[in-house]
């Protein structure tokens, strides 16, 4: 087993985003994995209306689209998931599960796909192939046996429309709403905050409205990794005049230039477009100081000439104004430059880029919603939108842009722990069956379920829960003590080599691959970031005979677990999705009506948002101002050695999955043991480059929590700031560092120290 940990090099990329680094990219990774040929051929349908959508980033798709509509990340998702390795029951019954479990990451998803259904053996400390058949029965008489309160069906924001609303369905039938997602992780902060202040849990932007905007304020989201289709909006909207600010603690390569692979001339030439016209390091937990300080500036220009301000909107849609005028006119300009770590007249700057703008975006990622006050962020950002009638008309609009290819979608038909965001009502008339009422778990509550024993079981439909989640070091020998683990997954990963008492790996298609079903080849249905939803069709061979769907999988468990239910057609909607797609625009007429026959419009059909027409679903039927109670959002002081840890995604994966190990903006190639640290904080803390140190958690619970062997590297940060990557630097977040009210990890402010 290589370690490239051992071969590391630091040497500083100079090129842009796009261009021909990332297609050196996939020039590499194809070959890598195999079927160079296929996903050569699937990439010309990717993200196009008769194809399959991508399976990494829910950023929208457009109804014209490139030649090549996906990125450099979409193209190493689709490669990953047709690879030619294969993880067969020879590769389980030639590795014990102790041995597996020193593996890299990356070396054990390079296994490949899973291809046969997998019981574990604690005598063997293997797992061992069992029939379907098996495996459904035994689930379903284990789960009957358990208080349904206890067991968690969590799920990972790949499963398609169809597939979600089967999954929460049998949760409920089977009498919980512990449906947590990994919405929980990243954007529930967004869902909360939104809802409470416009009405709608979700962004108010679309596509087109990138083709209209005068400006873009980015606020804690890289493009350039996380979304970079995004980057071609971008690069239109700044050819044409508008203009891009963007805070954040690092400098991101896809918000400073990019390159357009598909531009002939620009390739040629190694033209680049400037993406960002002002760009703010603002330190971690600053935003909400950011964000007060450029609402000041406006209300103070405002009362020296009476026309900054969209004087109109805030009468007729918006309440509180008056409360969070006299609150940004009272907070010092001192302050707020030393909560955000920026000199005043930088944010004075951004300001008046603001008032000049007509129409003005506000983009945002999970540098706004993984903190302690994350809602304070979301809502300081609406606050700013509402002062100048920047939600509700063409080019303006709050954008959240969301990860996982249908981590919005799954939300949308039902998935989701509240039950009063559930149309239960509905539900209990459509099948005949009394759903449970009271809330579920989330994410951390699942957690803290797991570790005080009051959760006993774990149903995963895809992800990798147990790597994803904050407190690691204390969170894997709890989950060994769960009486029921079950995986519903496509490549091997971390979580699965922590088997609770019974243990599966069940096996499932991938969305490229074809799926046929008693009616025929089947299509899938996701939503994307900016509510519009898109049909998706696999047409590559599945990579072994004996995968099943998703929907198959979700309905043979239902069926192994739950008394028969005439009105729940679990056979016929395996057979045939469309009837899924019936019941769902059943359930939820107002956003899917004539689902099947809107599914394939190009650029996907809208779901509607009530916020976009002006119409505020809030409390007082307005748009809400709401007044900040802090300026620092990280929910801790600051203190001699203590550091702020921003946990980080590599250029080179998604979420947990790890394609490789170059960091390519970043400079980083062969190892993710990286401590990244301004100079100005190496030299006080006696570093030097390269010195190997450990990080140790510094949080009022008392625990222990120490991640060690990480080089350090000098890097352009905030003082007080520190990154490393996630999931590895998990171990050191405890699951009570969470967002207020949303209950999201404050993985972009976790309180550390530096040890040797």
């Amino acid at each position: 087993m290589t370690d490239r940990s051992e071969h590391p090099d630091f040497t500083p990329y100079a090129g842009p985003a796009g261009g021909w680094g990332s297609l050196r990219s996939v020039a590499e990774i194809v070959p890598r994995e195999g079927n160079a040929i296929a996903v050569s051929r699937e990439l010309l349908r990717q993200n196009k209306v008769d194809g399959f959508a991508c399976v990494s980033c829910a950023w929208a798709k457009p109804a014209n689209a490139h030649p090549a509509e996906f990125c450099e990340n979409g193209a190493k998702a689709t490669a990953w998931e047709l690879t030619s390795r294969r993880a067969d029951a020879a590769f389980f019954i030639g590795n014990r599960i102790a041995d597996l479990r020193q593996w890299p990451d990356y070396n054990l998803e390079e296994q490949g796909r899973l291809t046969t259904p997998l019981r574990y053996h604690a005598a063997t400390d293997r797992y061992l192939p069992v029939a379907w058949e098996t495996a459904f029965a035994e689930i379903g008489a284990e789960l009957g046996t358990l208080d349904p309160k206890s067991v968690v069906f969590y799920a990972s924001g790949r499963a398609s429309l169809e597939t979600s609303y089967m999954y929460a369905l049998f949760a409920r039938l089977y009498g919980t709403n512990n449906l947590p997602d990994s919405s929980n992780m990243c954007h529930e902060t967004t869902s909360v905050a939104l809802k409470a202040r416009i009405g709608v849990p979700v962004g108010t932007t679309t596509l087109d409205d990138f083709e209209h905007c005068d400006a873009i304020l980015f606020f804690g989201q890289n493009v350039g990794s996380n979304a970079p289709r995004l980057l071609h909006p971008l690069r239109s909207a700044v050819k044409r005049g508008c203009r891009i600010v963007t805070f954040n603690p690092l400098v991101e390569r896809g918000l400073e230039r990019f390159t357009d692979p598909q531009n002939p001339i620009e390739m040629a030439t190694r033209g680049e477009t400037r993406i960002s016209e002002q760009y703010h390091q603002v330190r971690a937990g600053g935003d909400i100081a950011v964000l007060m300080g450029m609402c000041k500036y406006a209300i103070e220009a405002d009362d020296r000439t009476g026309d900054v301000l969209d004087h109109a909107f805030i009468a007729e849609h918006c309440h509180g104004f008056d409360a969070f005028a006299a609150a940004a006119r009272a907070t010092s300009w001192d302050a707020i430059a030393a909560a955000s770590g920026l000199d005043a007249d930088a944010i004075r700057s951004a300001g008046e880029l603001y008032i000049t703008a007509k129409a003005v975006i506000g983009v945002y990622g999970m540098g706004l919603t993984q903190h302690v006050h994350g809602i304070e962020n979301v809502e300081m950002m609406v606050n700013l939108l509402l002062l100048r009638g920047n939600i509700g008309r063409p080019g303006a609009g709050v954008c959240p842009v969301r990860g996982h290819s249908n981590v919005q979608g799954q939300r949308s038909v039902g998935i989701t722990e509240k039950p009063e965001l559930a149309p239960l009502d509905k539900l209990k008339a459509q099948y005949g069956f009394e759903p449970p009422q009271t809330k579920g778990l989330n994410t951390v509550e699942a957690c803290e379920g797991i570790l005080d024993g009051s959760v006993t079981a774990f149903i995963g439909l895809g992800g990798n829960f147990l790597r994803a989640i904050p407190d690691t070091g204390r969170m894997e020998p709890a989950w060994a003590k769960l009486r029921l683990t079950v995986h519903i997954a496509t490549k091997l990963n971390r979580g699965h080599l922590v088997p609770g008492e019974i243990s599966y790996i069940l096996p499932c298609l991938g969305r490229i691959e074809k799926d046929v079903q008693a009616s025929g080849a089947q299509s899938v249905a996701i939503e994307d970031s900016t509510s519009c939803i898109h049909g998706s069709v696999g047409v590559r061979a599945p990579a072994s005979p004996d995968l099943l769907s998703e929907p198959a999988i979700v309905a043979a468990l239902a069926q192994a677990t739950l008394p028969p239910n005439p009105k729940v057609p679990w056979t016929a909607w395996v057979g045939d999705y469309a009837t899924v797609r019936d019941a769902i625009a059943e359930t939820y007429p107002q956003f899917f009506a004539d689902m099947n026959g809107r599914m394939f419009t190009p650029g996907g059909f809208y779901k509607g948002n009530r916020a976009r027409d002006r119409h505020f679903d809030t409390a007082s039927g307005k748009a809400e101002f709401s007044v900040p109670a802090m300026l620092d959002a990280a929910g801790f002081d600051d203190a001699p050695g203590r550091f702020r840890l921003i946990t980080l995604r590599s250029n080179d994966q998604f979420n947990t999955t790890v394609y490789g190990y170059h960091d390519r903006f970043r400079g980083v190639k062969g190892t993710r043991d990286v401590l990244f640290i301004s100079p100005a904080d190496m030299a006080e803390a006696g570093l030097a480059e390269g010195d190997i140190v450990g990080l140790a958690t510094d949080h009022k619970d008392g625990i222990a929590r120490r991640l060690d062997g990480l080089r350090v590297h000098a890097y352009s940060l905030p003082r007080g700031c520190i990154g490393a990557y996630y999931p590895e630097a998990n171990v050191l977040m405890p699951v009570s560092h969470h967002a207020e009210q949303s209950f999201v990890p404050a993985a972009k402010s976790v309180p550390v120290r530096i040890v040797h």
